[in-house]
């Protein structure tokens, strides 16, 4: 099993490490593993959340993420990503964008590849932070029967029953990051604002296609549901997997954001960061969401869920606060880690209590 879902991982990580050392000797070999390692450091957040969505899509969809959405995170947001950034900021077409990329200058050098990409860095953060933001808080605000973090859940499913907490909360930190943006303020908010309708539309259209709150499907919507999931809960197809594909899109790329920009602190070598995050770290990352839904992880172990969304607000907060303040890639990575790991640990431990008390039950006959 554990083969079968990583082998492909372990096969491009080698062919991405022997294409490096072709291309730069030893030294692009360590860079590229350093990135490959970074990336899937600041994924493990990303992997639950992606398992908890492609869990209900059926085995057609589930193979187009790891085909089509491999070549979406790959090429679309390691490579084309910020070449489009550095074009639009520099007003750049894009033969122009490959030619400065592929200069490899020094990201502090005004006008090279990487200071032009590290230049857009706010806007950058504003509109990954904010649809991390929102996605978070529409998590932890909802009612949940399970809690992981109760002194601090249990108070915010309360604020919850506000109707619109999740976007007043949302704006009063577009609204303080703004605030402390300086000259970029207009460009910061807009794009924050940018990060909540995308988070709100593409939200919205997965819920049109959905299946209810509680678990029915709509007559209309049956065609579009098959019941085969390993955990027994409904599988989408059709339009309902299509939307449901294209928000799992959204929200990869969007954690993608910093370890794209966090790359350039370890090297400005487009060809480098594209096969350590990219075809490294991005696979690693598909495997391991593959992995968590075959083995059923996220309904054995149930605070999972809820230390990936922790980890994501802790994200979105981050992304915000590298407007004004940089914050070290290592820091971002271990965020994720410790509350993956927590939650891990937490999950252990419930279900031991509960193993516990339902052998203590099964005996009260035997002892009366």
């Amino acid at each position: 099993m554990f083969l079968k879902t990583f082998g492909w991982s372990f096969a491009v990580t080698l062919i991405a490490l022997v294409v490096a050392f072709l291309y730069g000797g030893p030294q692009a070999l360590i860079l590229c593993l350093i990135l490959g390692i970074l990336e899937i450091s600041l994924s493990f957040d990303n992997a639950v959340v992606n398992a908890r969505i492609l869990e209900r899509m059926n085995p057609f969809w589930q193979k187009m993420f790891l085909s089509v959405g491999i070549i979406i995170a790959v090429f679309g947001m390691r490579i084309l990503f910020p070449l489009l950034i550095v074009g639009v900021t520099a007003d750049l077409n894009p033969v122009e964008a490959v030619s400065l990329a592929m200069e490899k200058g020094d990201p502090h050098t005004p006008g090279s590849y990487g200071y032009l990409l590290h230049e857009a860095h706010p806007q950058i953060a504003a509109f990954g932070g904010m649809f991390l933001l929102m996605l978070f808080l529409d998590f932890i605000l909802a009612h949940r029967d399970i809690k992981w973090i109760k002194f601090l859940e249990i108070p915010l499913a309360r604020l919850g029953k506000l109707e619109g907490a999740s976007l007043i909360i949302g704006m009063a930190a577009l609204a303080i990051a703004g605030a402390v943006a300086g000259e970029k303020q207009g460009i910061v908010l807009l794009a924050g604002l940018l990060g909540m309708i995308t988070y709100f539309l593409v939200n919205g259209l997965g819920n049109l296609f959905d299946v209810d709150g509680d678990g029915d499907v709509d007559a209309t919507d049956a065609d579009l549901v098959v019941h085969s999931g390993p955990s027994g809960a409904a599988q989408l197809a059709g339009k309902a997997a299509l939307m449901l594909f294209l928000y799992l899109e959204v929200i990869d790329a969007s954690f993608s954001f910093d370890g794209v920009i966090g790359a350039f602190a370890i090297t400005s070598d487009p060809i480098i960061i594209a096969l350590g995050l990219g075809f490294i770290g991005a696979m690693f990352v598909r495997s391991l969401t593959v992995f968590l839904v075959r083995q059923g992880t996220l309904d054995e172990f149930e605070y999972l869920d809820h230390g990936a969304h922790w980890a994501i607000g802790a994200l979105a907060v981050i992304l915000l606060v590298t407007i004004v303040v940089p914050v070290n890639e290592i820091v971002t990575g271990l965020i994720g880690v410790v509350f993956i790991g927590a939650a891990f640990i937490g999950s252990v431990r419930r279900n031991k209590r509960a193993h516990a008390a339902e052998q203590a039950q099964s005996l009260e006959p035997a002892n009366s």
